[in-house]
């Protein structure tokens, strides 16, 4: 019935295993127990991703007190993220996916069109994923950065019960 790539709302979370900016490695299981966002985003230090991991470090007490963790991952390598993270006071944990394995299985990594050209590419996408490992909710192509850390909160605030 659908041909997109990434998980849809009732199916598992897809496994992964990423290291963060410290080289310490992550995996779907560390957040077993607990509501997870884990957002795709294009590129370290960049205008758009920026504004979304300052918003998303901004809310980041309110996710967690609705019981949740929030990760961010690009392809970007642990220090690029550890300099993100000094940078702009970032307080989200970000994973590195060098290989793309997350983002492929998120379908996060697609064709995308930029100019008129089309070239593959991280396409900014969030899941929400609940503590049994069930996707709640997905962003598969998250228009603006700005905001989108807000609506994903009420969403989780709405699924949560909070």
């Amino acid at each position: 019935m659908s041909d997109e790539p990434w998980p849809k709302p009732g199916n598992p979370a897809p496994a992964f295993s990423l290291p963060d900016a410290a080289g310490k490695e992550h995996s779907l299981a560390d957040f077993r127990g607990r509501w997870l966002v884990l957002y795709f985003y294009p590129k370290d230090l960049t205008t758009g991703c920026t504004t979304e991991a300052v918003e998303f470090s901004t809310f980041l007490p309110r996710f967690a007190a609705l019981g949740a963790a929030v990760v961010g991952v690009s392809r970007d390598k642990p220090a690029t993220h550890a300099k993100f993270i000094d940078t702009h006071a970032l307080t989200v944990l970000l994973l590195s996916d060098p290989e793309l394995a997350a983002h492929n299985a998120y379908g996060a990594w697609r064709m995308k069109k930029m100019y008129g050209k089309e070239a593959m590419g991280a396409v900014r996408s969030t899941f929400l994923i609940d503590p049994e490992g069930v996707v709640r909710q997905a962003w598969p192509k998250v228009a603006k950065a700005a905001g989108h850390a807000e609506a994903a909160l009420s969403a989780l605030t709405s699924l949560a019960g909070g």
